[in-house]
């Protein structure tokens, strides 16, 4: 029997992963579950959000779930230290982004497909005061391990990095700059991740019948960085000349999101623009509640939501948050480990679900979120899940 190792990490996390276990449940996969430490409380108290006995489960198992974390900027996370960890050089980074480049799970897929009847789906004016509803259904391959995310960066940096800095021509318009009242920070391609990206899109693309690839970079601004991830992408087209390879601009497509998403089909991107481009079209197909992804390298995948914690939500009792983003992360899982029969299955129900419209998280009702939603037709996060466990049975 297969071993998951669960991280459900802090706020919502802890409450949308135990719903995904119930449908892997009544869909009739089996598995062990193995919980592991991460998050936030783990900062505070041990001065790492990612403990090595985590990483160590990981390895051994090589899948997992993971559910949210919460994340502050430098200082903030510094003033919440427990008082014996104050002052001895802890400095907080992001466990997800720890797990990437720890594992090297390069490849992130982020899938984003309307669900008929949704009423979160994006509609728009057509000819004639006509109102379409375009079926969105874009897959976005983000670099997961390099690029801004790789963390190289410094606040008065040291005389060896800025005078490597300087050596370049664009440096002068700096140079006045005292190094205390300068931060950089560096965005890292290689080759072989680029290659490694494009291939992984362009394979997709090719296996589920998609009839692009699209490259959303900048390479007209970034032009050694992007320029290195579209040169790839070229090159990699020629060996599949029955998919087109289109080129966008970031700037440029988050325009053309709310014009043609439908004409969209797989799209690859650095990290930084990766995130961008896949938080879009997210919005297009219901929000983050709809959101899942997959975090995937040689020998480890980790899968999860792509949103945050949501503390604000975390104590609500009962819970009001829509799960199905976790649910469908774990049809991911589900698809990795060679199951997607039961990820199709957990897929229809969700649709099944959704179309009928009788059960509605508060965010498909467009409610602000809060305890009184549930008086106003809203679903708990419970009862949505019963919802689609009904429909698989």
């Amino acid at each position: 029997m297969r071993t998951i190792v669960t991280l459900p990490g802090d706020g919502i996390g802890k409450i949308v992963l135990p719903e995904a276990i119930r449908v892997l449940d009544a869909v009739g996969f089996e598995a062990n579950y193995v919980h592991g430490d991460i998050g936030w409380e783990f900062w505070k108290t041990e001065g790492n959000a990612l403990p090595q006995r985590t990483i160590d489960l990981i390895a051994e198992h090589k899948i997992a779930l993971f559910g949210a974390i919460t994340s502050k900027p430098k200082d903030a996370a510094a003033k919440e230290l427990a008082p014996e960890l104050q002052g001895k050089g802890y400095v907080y980074f992001s466990p997800i982004v720890g797990l990437r480049q720890h594992f090297n799970l390069d490849i992130s897929i982020r899938p984003t497909k309307s669900f008929k009847g949704n009423p979160l789906n994006f509609i728009r004016k057509g000819a004639n005061d006509t109102i379409e509803e375009p079926m969105v259904d874009a897959v976005i391959f983000r670099q997961n391990t390099e690029g801004l995310y790789a963390g190289v960066e410094w606040t008065n940096p040291p005389a060896e990095v800025r005078a490597a800095f300087d050596t370049h021509p664009k440096m002068k318009a700096f140079k006045d700059v005292p190094n205390e009242d300068l931060a950089i920070s560096s965005r890292i391609f290689t080759r072989n991740a680029c290659h490694r990206i494009v291939k992984a899109a362009f394979e997709y693309a090719d296996k589920f019948g998609y009839k692009s690839v699209t490259v959303c970079e900048k390479p007209n601004v970034l032009r050694e960085t992007s320029g290195m991830m579209l040169k790839e992408a070229r090159e990699m087209a020629k060996q599949f000349p029955h998919i087109e390879l289109w080129e966008t601009n970031i700037d440029a497509q988050m325009m053309w999101l709310t014009k043609n998403p439908e004409n969209y089909g797989v799209i690859v991107a650095g990290n930084m623009f990766g995130d961008i481009i896949s938080d879009g079209f997210a919005g297009l197909v219901g929000g983050l509640g709809f959101a899942c992804s997959a975090n995937i390298g040689d020998e480890v995948a980790v899968f999860e939501p792509t949103h945050g914690s949501a503390p604000k939500y975390a104590e609500l009792d009962p819970s009001i948050v829509n799960p199905i983003a976790m649910i469908l992360s774990a049809c991911m899982m589900l698809d990795h480990i060679g199951e997607s029969d039961k990820a199709d299955k957990i897929r229809k129900a969700i649709a099944e679900v959704i179309e009928e419209g009788k059960v509605r998280a508060y965010d498909m009702l467009k409610l602000k979120g809060g305890p009184d939603v549930i008086g106003k037709g809203a679903c708990t996060t419970q009862e949505m899940t019963d919802a689609i466990i009904e429909k698989l049975q």
